[in-house]
């Protein structure tokens, strides 16, 4: 008899269980109903976990279908709705037309959780923000036209890039670290005051976790830690990010320690001095947002912008490059007419190579380096014909607006053309928005343009790039993260004859 009852109670809790798992999932079937009927359309999702199976699966082709439901699009992150917009009408009026109102940083928890908000990137849309952006701006510009101005750094850091690939000449290797290390070396020269040696074991290291991070907080794992945050207290992949978010802030913290010894107010050498100044200068101020945690992470910040988005846009570039040798022998016969073999370019010298202009143009916008940008409403407002709360999650539909069918001449192949007009010349465009627009547009876009367009012009000049033979291509979907970099691949460097 005991068993019986014993038999019955399970029963009957399984019964209560399988019961109320039901009523929940009708609950979230009746929610999700109710959401989409209020809100754009968008494709179908499923309860609980929204639109993330195809988010996962296929990031860049959920992306680009979203405009078939059109201007405004709707998807769920989980049990999250992310409004898209479609088209370059609706964005510039959300991020142009109203930029302070849609300039709010959507909720990443694994970014917030190692960054707790201090910095740039992730900050929210405040005063904290305002004064770190407007500081780092005036101190990047401030440092960009010192005795040796950024063009010049750049062109320097070029020449020491080309003989670090010329030591594999005709050999295959893998170029990710002497493209990171060069364009790294930019931003620690104007962060750290110092650049780092491509054979400095440590700083290696640094790049490597640097990288991976970018991969892993947007991949898989990052989707899942927002989904359920509090995975964080247990083990798994994600500590990874931790640990290696923690990994940089001791090395920036190093540095700002060595920066105090031998600091001279009066001589400022970067940015670190002129943070730590500026720290003293604003004790009183009880609106200052400068302290060390903000240090930090604003450094921290700079250092990842001012290192990833660059070198990943060049290592697409030698994929494109290397699949295109028409195009690569274009650019190289039009950069010798122009500066000879040993020349250094300038920005100046970018209206005399419109091809080679147009050819850095067409890598950003295949490339489509950062598809996934989120942001929030900071009030709410009206945007063609929906109401949107305060904190609606927005996204800008950069994929579609690179690759509109309407507007680019080629716009699912590979082709400069797309940006030259009848008579040879560079033509802008409203559509090339690879860093984005609007009040949160990429800080170190100035600094970006200048380093693509010197590096890759450097190494088109005095290199040739090809696949080693029988090498398989890498898969061109790329690796979506926070940037979306090429998988590895090898590639073969031959130097330029000079002599003809």
């Amino acid at each position: 008899m005991e068993s019986l009852l014993r038999y019955l109670d399970w029963t009957s809790v399984g019964l209560a269980l399988l019961g109320g798992l039901l009523c929940l999932v009708l609950l979230e079937i009746f929610r999700l109903n109710s959401s989409r009927s209020r809100n754009p359309p968008g494709p179908k999702p499923l309860p609980f976990v929204g639109n993330m199976p195809q988010m996962i699966n296929d990031p860049k082709g959920l992306i680009r279908s979203m405009p078939k439901y059109g201007e405004i699009s709707s998807v769920y992150l989980g049990r999250d709705i992310v409004l898209v917009l479609n088209n370059l009408p609706t964005i510039k009026e959300a991020f142009i037309q109203n930029g302070n109102v849609y300039a709010g940083r959507s909720s990443f928890a694994i970014l917030e959780w190692v960054t707790n908000g201090y910095g740039i990137l992730m900050a929210e849309y405040g005063n904290s923000w305002r004064q770190q952006r407007r500081f780092a701006l005036h101190t990047l510009r401030n440092f960009g036209l010192g005795k040796k101005t950024l063009e010049e750094r750049v062109a320097e850091e070029a020449r020491f890039l080309i003989k670090e690939l010329l030591k594999h000449e005709g050999k295959p290797f893998y170029p990710i670290h002497p493209i990171m290390n060069a364009v790294s070396n930019i931003i620690c020269s104007i962060v750290f005051g110092d650049r780092y040696e491509y054979d400095d074991k440590r700083f290696a290291q640094l790049l490597k976790l640097i990288n991976e991070n970018i991969q892993l907080a947007g991949s898989t794992v990052g989707r899942i830690f927002n989904m359920v945050p509090f995975i964080k207290h247990f083990p798994g992949p994600h500590q990874k990010v931790w640990q290696n978010a923690n990994s940089l802030k001791n090395f920036i913290h190093e540095a700002v320690e060595e920066h105090r010894k031998t600091l001279d107010p009066n001589n400022l050498r970067d940015f670190i001095d002129a943070y730590i100044v500026e720290m003293s200068k604003q004790q009183s101020n009880e609106d200052s947002t400068f302290h060390e945690d903000n240090m930090i992470m604003s450094t921290s910040d700079l250092f990842l912008a001012g290192t990833d988005t660059t070198a990943a846009t060049l290592r697409w570039g030698l994929i494109y490059m290397m699949d295109h040798p028409d195009v690569q022998e274009r650019c190289h016969k039009e950069i010798v007419q122009v500066l000879g073999f040993d020349r250094s370019p300038s920005m100046e010298d970018r209206a005399k190579l419109p091809y080679t202009h147009a050819t850095i143009h067409e890598i950003q916008r295949c490339a489509d380096l950062v598809p996934v940008v989120m942001h929030q409403t900071t009030q709410a407002t009206q945007l063609r014909g929906y109401h949107l709360p305060k904190g609606t999650k927005v996204m800008p539909n950069i994929t579609a607006i690179l690759a509109d069918k309407n507007h680019w001449k080629h716009p699912d192949t590979f082709n400069p053309e797309n940006f030259l007009d009848e008579k040879g010349q560079l033509s802008k465009s409203d559509h090339f928005l690879p860093f984005s627009l609007g009040p949160r547009v990429c800080a170190g876009e100035t600094l970006a343009k200048a380093e693509l367009f010197i590096f890759f012009t450097s190494l088109i000049q005095r290199l040739k790039f090809s696949w080693p033979p029988g090498a398989p291509r890498p898969n061109m979907n790329g690796i979506v993260g926070l940037v979306r970099s090429p998988f590895p691949y090898n590639t073969v460097c031959h130097s330029r004859d000079t002599t003809h």
